[in-house]
């Protein structure tokens, strides 16, 4: 799939945003603990997107209740659905310098087209290095989903079953869409927000 970026200024994809908020302490402690000046770039991205995939949970996953959103909230509680998880990989890879940008697919919300929809969120990463960008999920891995870092080919969590309505939204947002933000400031429950009031479409 092409990708196109919604904004040409690629220090967009390095801002520091309410919800990816690099200069909290919380967040700059845990870069300092990731990174060194040795690592290159791809280093850096891989780095950050395995601690991202590995060490946070996926709520949803743990049953767990709480709602966060902003990256710091993350990192601090350890837990966040794919669109919490999302703002932290960016604000890691951004106190970096790495452009990282928000994108999005439309999946069924479970195993079947009656069960519902919703948007699930993802990150582009930009390695200068290559001089492109690269999709990656840090949703978190568990048995039936094997989404890696690479380069050269997409190792994405979730393929695209067009057939059922299932749809890649080729945008590269510098920000987190307004609906994502909105869903997780509205709600206190994480649980009933995932069965019942994530986002349909963009």
């Amino acid at each position: 799939m092409i990708l196109f970026c919604e904004s040409e200024k690629l220090d967009d994809y390095l801002s520091e945003l309410t919800e990816v908020n690099y200069s909290n302490p919380i967040i700059k402690k845990k870069a300092v603990e990731l990174f060194n000046p040795s690592q290159t770039e791809i280093e850096k991205a891989k780095i950050a997107y395995e601690f991202v995939r590995d060490e946070i949970s996926h709520s949803w996953d743990i049953q767990s209740k709480r709602v966060t959103c902003n990256a710091s909230e993350v990192l601090d509680f350890k837990e966040g659905i794919c669109y919490a998880k999302s703002h932290l990989l960016a604000s890691l890879l951004r106190s970096q310098g790495i452009p990282t940008g928000f994108c999005y697919q439309r999946l069924m919300l479970f195993d079947s087209p009656e069960k519902g929809y919703c948007i699930h969120a993802l990150n582009a990463i930009f390695l200068k290095s290559f001089n492109k960008w690269i999709r990656v999920d840090a949703r978190g891995n568990k048995e039936g989903i094997d989404a890696q870092f690479s380069i050269e080919e997409e190792k994405l969590a979730f393929p695209i079953n067009e057939e059922l309505d299932e749809k890649d939204y080729p945008v590269i947002f510098a920000k987190p869409h307004p609906k994502i933000v909105a869903v997780l400031e509205e709600n206190t429950n994480t649980l009933e927000m995932y069965k019942h009031h994530l986002p349909e479409y963009l």
